[in-house]
């Protein structure tokens, strides 16, 4: 008895056991981030039409991001994949639906005469469209500067065209008014857009609001990539994923079992295997990370290089408990989890070392191609640091306070 709460007054046991409620109540808060492919969704890969620098990535990704925000698309992620792709990840939203809002630069541009007047930069806010038969209208307001540069070209010319392009393209020309021309800055401006029918003009006036309220895109980009899971599809590689699971878990209980025969080496094995599957999901709940195949594969090699570990760690000790000098010698015992962990840490440091290109890949280059298996690269590094810094050390004490005297 004296052993067990010895045991649990250890200062790793408790840190193990802190850190597995706070797992577990984290995740019971804020959930799993789960992959496209565990939920069902879309991707829709966007290249640009030149490599950039990272603040015009950013800017590209931001004004996406508006783009969906407003196209009321809930369950959205942009992020850039190297310096010319972007990657957009959307649920609930067939991706053609999207496709024109995430695929156009929406550069705007008013013209009197052929001289820009108004560009995207001049405008301060977007009123919700209008429809009236088969013609939108999305009325807007613009800066002051742009309303007195708007006034001094349009002054005195009466019935002159205003055209006004979306991506170069004209959608129309309203006719300058008497009431515009007098030299008078108006900030409150307005874009009609025909359509062929009224369900057409409500999408042409509501992508041109979501255009005019996002900003242009500082380059032309296009989409060279849809891909799409069904939420049914994502299902059924969730059930397998937990299938598979549970059938490694009896797997392993099974051979643990036939290679000891003792129930108090098989069961904390396989407690200490599920403290880090916990902790591993609790990691990638706080941090965001996704949890999708690729990752399920990383966690299962984290889990099973945490069973090869412990396996080590008894395989030293009962090799130690049979040898007649360290028998009578706690100390013995001691230097037999210390060879354990010198193995355990070299074995460690070199799957990192293997797994830390491969996670460059996706982080620098992008998570396209090869990169989509950085999930699994950082997955693994994360299962393998917690299993030799936090479980691996309690399983040792385990074994050091419990079986050390049999």
């Amino acid at each position: 008895m004296s052993n067990v709460i010895d045991f649990l007054k250890d200062y790793r046991v408790i840190l193990l056991i802190v850190l597995v409620v706070g797992s577990l109540a984290y995740i019971s808060a804020h959930g799993i981030q789960q992959g496209l492919d565990l939920k069902g969704g879309s991707i829709i890969q966007i290249r640009l039409d030149q490599p950039v620098d990272s603040d015009t990535m950013n800017q590209v990704t931001t004004v996406l991001d508006k783009r969906l925000n407003a196209f009321g698309v809930a369950d959205i992620k942009v992020r850039a994949s190297g310096n010319q792709d972007v990657i957009v990840e959307i649920a609930g939203v067939k991706p053609e639906e999207v496709a024109d809002i995430v695929g156009n630069p929406g550069k705007f541009e008013a013209k009197i005469d052929n001289q820009t007047v108004l560009t995207g930069a001049d405008i301060v806010t977007v009123s919700p469209p209008e429809v009236i038969g088969n013609e939108g209208r999305v009325p807007f307001k613009i800066t002051l500067e742009g309303a007195q540069r708007f006034a001094e070209a349009a002054k005195g010319k009466t019935g002159t065209p205003v055209d006004m392009y979306l991506d170069d393209e004209l959608v129309t020309s309203p006719v300058l008014s008497e009431g515009v021309t007098t030299g008078v800055p108006v900030t409150d401006v307005e874009i009609t857009v025909p359509g062929d029918s009224k369900a057409d003009a409500e999408k042409q006036a509501r992508d041109t609001q979501i255009f005019l309220q996002s900003g242009s895109l500082p380059v032309k980009v296009e989409i060279v990539g849809i891909s799409s899971v069904s939420a049914e599809l994502g299902d059924q590689f969730t059930n397998g994923a937990l299938i598979a699971g549970l059938l490694a878990l009896i797997v392993i209980s099974v051979i643990i079992f036939v290679r000891y025969r003792i129930p108090i080496l098989v069961i904390p094995i396989i407690l200490t295997s599920l403290a880090e599957l916990i902790l591993i999901l609790g990691t990638a709940s706080v941090i965001k990370w996704n949890i999708d195949l690729p990752a399920i594969a990383g966690i299962i090699a984290a889990i099973g290089t945490g069973v090869d570990d412990q396996i080590v760690i008894t395989d030293e000790v009962l090799k130690g408990n049979k040898n007649e000098k360290n028998k009578r010698s706690r100390t013995g015992f001691k230097v037999k989890i210390k060879e354990a962990f010198f193995i355990i840490f070299a074995a460690a440091a070199t799957l990192i070392a293997a797994m830390l290109p491969l996670a460059y890949i996706g982080f620098s280059r992008g998570y396209t191609g090869i990169g989509i298996l950085s999930g699994f690269a950082f997955t693994t590094i994360i299962g393998i640091l917690v299993g030799i810094f936090i479980t691996r050390p309690v399983y040792a004490k385990f074994i050091e306070k419990f079986i050390s005297k049999e």
